[in-house]
């Protein structure tokens, strides 16, 4: 009886490990953003009225500075890092902290998605998102 027990578990382990071993998972994360290479540390500059977050306006792309991490929108996606030069992780949107998402479209060179229908003069315009890390119109 002992016998037959330890082969049914046996058995029974054996064929959940083959199953799990059977089963993918695919995460649709964009591309790697491109590298921001500068000589030192860009010089950052307060966000009105979101000062708890700085941007780099001397950059050719939108970085922002945010509790220690760095904020990198780039091809619909946004990414984290610890430095300005990365290295860079897909972050979705609906994970970003409040004050990022808060930023005025009017701090940004290429508005990301969640901000491009925003009137110029008034307050950013966020839509719900669907949290996979691309941008939302």
């Amino acid at each position: 009886m002992k016998a037959r027990l330890f082969t049914a578990l046996l058995v029974s382990l054996v064929w959940a490990t083959g199953a799990a071993a059977q089963v993918t998972v695919n995460v649709n994360l964009g591309p790697p953003p491109p590298p921001i290479v500068v000589a030192a540390a860009p010089p950052l500059v307060v966000v009105s009225p979101v000062p708890v977050v700085q941007y780099a306006p001397s950059l050719q792309v939108d970085l922002f500075f945010h509790e220690r991490q760095w904020y990198y929108p780039h091809g619909g996606y946004w990414y984290v890092g610890p430095s300005y030069r990365g290295p860079w992780t897909p972050i979705a949107f609906a994970k970003l902290p409040a004050p990022i998402v808060a930023v005025p479209v009017k701090y940004y060179k290429i508005p990301p998605g969640h901000l491009k229908h925003a009137g110029k003069g008034g307050p950013p315009v966020h839509s719900k998102g669907k949290g996979k890390g691309h941008d939302q119109d």
